[in-house]
């Protein structure tokens, strides 16, 4: 398994740099896909918060804006390109926590309150705008953890509690049970990334022992098996991999649309912008027009429809509020 030092977390990137994107770059113009700027996220700017989708809708909350950790919440609507607060998470303010979204509910827990490492887990009614205490996460309290659902149960795993972590576990809303899964294959980690494909669960990059991780793993909920991917760097001497060089990183954003997956952003030694397309069927990645707002780490995302769409994060200590959404198969504009 090809293996990459872990450097700085983030660069900075200096105030000129930050706010370009690598899409002057000849290159780039050549690859598919086109982001559109949109209204910006009206809550502050912050990282390390959480994203994910109920329906038609978007949601953002948590996270840490540079000053103090944050406990409110927002509900993005696409169709209007409009933001609202809802009711405030009720847990202690954090950041480092995940958060997921099932067909009619949303779910955030674990996390890091600025002293202590939390376990504590909630569940979000959108059309009460309201939040319930759930039982409590069955594994240790962690933060830097990855999350998703599939048929309306939660799956959480990997993360960081003092210890790299790659246990996995399943809650379902119907009994409000947590049950301990099958670990997620290969190596241990942190701040890894997850997306959900017709029913099979991805999980893919990720930090342990200083060096980021480059296996990638499917989850099958009706076996309950991981099953080994081909990896996400060069580590072959065959010729699909041999530009796989800004898969592997941290603190990415995943999402899926129309049946591929996606990362975004991100990075390994520095904050990113790079696009990365997964087609399951074949088992291998196409690179993306590059993220067109500045390159970030610790950003959040959800998918809704044929867009998915990334917001927050930051590059260094400047936090970001502003909101993209991408098309994947459409031809790159750079003037919307």
């Amino acid at each position: 398994m090809a293996i990459y030092k872990l450097k700085y977390l983030v660069v900075f990137l200096g105030i000129s740099g930050m706010f370009l994107s690598c899409s002057d770059n000849d290159d780039d113009d050549e690859l598919s896909g086109n982001w559109i700027e949109l209204s910006d996220f009206d809550g502050v700017p912050r990282n390390d918060a959480v994203g994910f989708a109920i329906g038609s809708k978007g949601y953002v909350g948590t996270g840490y804006d540079g000053t103090e950790r944050l406990n409110d919440f927002w509900e993005y609507d696409p169709d209007r390109n409009t933001w609202t607060q809802k009711a405030d998470f009720p847990g202690v303010p954090r950041n480092g926590a995940i958060g997921c979204g099932t067909d009619t509910k949303g779910y955030i827990g674990t996390g890091y309150d600025g002293i202590n490492k939390l376990g504590d887990f909630y569940e979000f009614n959108p059309s009460a705008n309201t939040w319930i205490q759930i039982t409590d996460f069955a594994g240790s309290a962690r933060y830097g953890a990855l999350c998703f659902s599939i048929n309306n149960i939660v799956y959480v795993g990997s993360g960081y509690d003092g210890n790299y972590l790659k246990d996995f576990w399943a809650y379902n809303p119907s009994t409000k049970d947590w049950n301990q899964k099958v670990s997620i294959g290969g190596s241990k980690r942190r701040d890894a990334t997850a997306f959900v494909i017709n029913g099979l669960g991805y999980a893919c990059t990720g930090v342990n022992n200083g060096i980021y991780i480059d296996d990638f793993w499917e989850y099958d909920p009706d076996t309950d098996v991981w099953t080994e991917k081909k990896s996400i760097s060069n580590a072959t001497d065959e010729d699909f991999d041999n530009d796989y060089s800004t898969i592997v990183g941290i603190n990415k954003v995943g999402f899926a649309i129309n049946g591929k997956g996606y990362l975004a952003t991100g990075g390994a030694g520095a904050t990113g912008i790079e696009v990365w397309e997964y087609d399951p069927i074949t088992d291998l990645w196409e690179e993306k027009h590059n993220f067109e707002g500045s390159a970030r780490i610790e950003g959040v995302g959800f998918s809704i429809g044929t867009r998915g769409y990334v917001t927050t994060g930051r590059s260094s200590s400047y936090y970001f509020d502003d909101i993209w959404a991408f098309e994947p198969d459409s031809e790159y504009n750079e003037y919307d």
